[in-house]
């Protein structure tokens, strides 16, 4: 599947082999068989098979191997590698995740301290910690029908592998939900109550609990495509265009640094929600609102201890992956009228550690979070600078981004509800509930968003097609237009999945 003659043309070019372009090479594999395909990734493989998640690696040292070389071209280990961002206002990167080292915060603003990225195979979704809820109320994409909009979320399901009983077996996750529920469900309509997380994640036959990643969506008929081809440690710097269409990209090999151009009737550029404009900008594609409506989502934590709790007999506590399962994972949907998106989970499960467990009572603490929805704002952009680069050699970034009254007002609202939340599962460790450093969701939206209509307020159609190049796709989180306080990653896949559609009728 993967190699390092580059091809001299394809019908599409791909870059980026996180979920999104994955979805991109799994749709075109089934529905343009016959089309030739490549994909760009500018990490190295780390986890086999090529974009599997590293929390399915069992040995500790292998998968800190991993996570270490996944962060970015200065990827160092300093040993420490307990990982998370602490319950501090440190600038400090998750592991597998390295952060902006500069133009993170312009004076004035509150910027993004712990904007990050991840480059492998695979991308974030190798890291992540497989939430897959659905869009709802102004989350959801009104020029989307809800019949198409829905459509697009089950393939993005089918694609990403999420299933709602992977943690059934948790003997602790129905006292959770249960309180949750009595405390949160009231007045909601039936899809918004309390309920199972969705979960990129399934259970083998032997117990053992498999994260999905890249390599899930990929799935076995893109592998055995003959006409798709993966290269890693391959560095994207342009998007080529014949007459302002998609022509093909540019691409230095890292490992030798001989650059080549790859011909292509189609360019996807799937990206983190920083690096596709990016690309775009050094491309010379530059529409008004490229960068723009960066939105990120805050996030605020509590951990309480469960009341009145039993350990289960006979549990060992952490699996082979280092994963508590006694609580599960429980979502308290997003509401227009409660504008935040929860979910509450064992800390050992959790990319955030905010206490030690009772080692007398495995799994007694869990951590509570609530993601609030952004007040979108036109000034809350990327910028890319002419003169100045980043660690890759592309136009360094600036991050202009500042949180709205409006926004600090649902910020105030979900301080509050979490400690509400909090006290109806059990006794709070702490008075007081945490916002962590912006950009620590690292959920970023809206910099490649769609629209319905050229107007200047968006960079793509609803197919996600580029404006301003005919024959260039962006795909990932930024492509989503709405604010939204769930995970994205579904949201994104299921675009993606629109806009290879919209390719392989176009190939045929």
């Amino acid at each position: 599947m993967s190699g390092r003659t580059y091809p001299g043309s394809v019908d599409v070019a791909i870059v980026g082999s996180g979920p999104t372009g994955a979805a991109y090479a799994r749709i075109l594999s089934e529905r343009a068989p016959h089309a030739t395909i490549a994909m760009f990734e500018v990490g190295p493989t780390v986890s086999d098979p090529p974009g599997a998640h590293v929390k399915n690696i069992a040995d500790p040292d292998e998968r800190a191997h991993a996570q270490v070389r996944s962060e970015g071209p200065s990827a160092h280990d300093d040993g420490d590698r307990t990982g998370g961002i602490v319950k501090t206002s440190a600038r400090r990167a998750r592991p597998g995740t390295f952060l902006l080292e500069d133009g993170y915060q312009v004076e004035g603003e509150d910027g993004l301290p712990v904007a990050a990225f991840s480059s492998n195979v695979g991308g974030m979704a190798a890291h992540w910690t497989g939430a897959c809820p659905r869009p709802n109320d102004s989350e959801r994409i009104a020029f989307l029908d809800d019949g198409t909009l829905d459509e697009l979320l089950g393939e993005g399901e089918r694609l990403l592998g999420v299933t709602t009983d992977a943690f059934d077996a948790s003997p602790h996750a129905p006292l959770v939900r249960g309180r949750l529920a009595a405390a949160a469900d009231e007045g909601r309509d039936e899809h918004e109550r309390v309920q199972r997380m969705p979960l990129a994640v399934h259970r083998r036959d032997d117990g053992r609990l498999v994260w999905s990643g890249s390599d899930v969506v990929l799935g076995d008929t893109t592998r055995d495509n003959p006409n798709f081809t993966l290269h890693d440690e391959s560095l994207v710097t342009r998007v080529l265009l014949d007459d302002g269409r998609a022509a093909g990209v540019r691409i230095t090999d890292l490992r030798s640094g001989d650059t080549h151009d790859v011909r292509a009737r189609f360019v996807v550029v799937a990206g983190d929600a920083l690096r596709t404009p990016q690309l775009l900008w050094a491309s010379g594609i530059r529409p008004d609102a490229l960068g723009r409506f960066l939105n990120d989502q805050a996030q605020i934590v509590f951990a309480v201890r469960i009341r009145d709790f039993q350990p289960a007999e006979g549990e060992e506590g952490a699996a082979q992956t280092g994963l508590s399962e006694y609580s599960g994972v429980t979502w308290v949907p997003f509401t227009d009228e409660a504008p935040f998106h929860g979910q509450v989970m064992q800390l050992d499960a959790s990319p955030v550690k905010l206490a030690e467990d009772d080692p007398a009572a495995p799994g007694s603490i869990v951590g509570l979070g609530l993601f609030c929805a952004k007040d979108l704002q036109s000034s809350d952009r990327v910028e890319f600078a002419a003169d100045a680069v980043d660690g890759y050699g592309m136009p360094a970034m600036t991050l202009h981004y500042t949180l709205s009254p409006a926004d600090h007002e649902v910020i105030d609202r979900a301080k509050a509800e979490i400690v509400r939340l909090g006290k109806a599962i059990g006794e709070p460790l702490d008075d007081r509930p945490f916002l962590m450093p912006l950009g620590a969701s690292l959920h970023y939206q809206g910099t490649t968003r769609m629209g319905l209509v050229d107007d200047g307020t968006s960079v793509c159609s609803p197919d996600g097609e580029v404006w301003e190049a005919p024959g260039v796709f962006v795909a990932g989180n930024g492509v989503i237009p709405t604010a939204t306080a769930c995970n994205p990653t579904l949201t994104g896949v299921a675009l993606a999945v629109r806009g290879a559609r919209a390719i392989a009728a176009k190939l045929h």
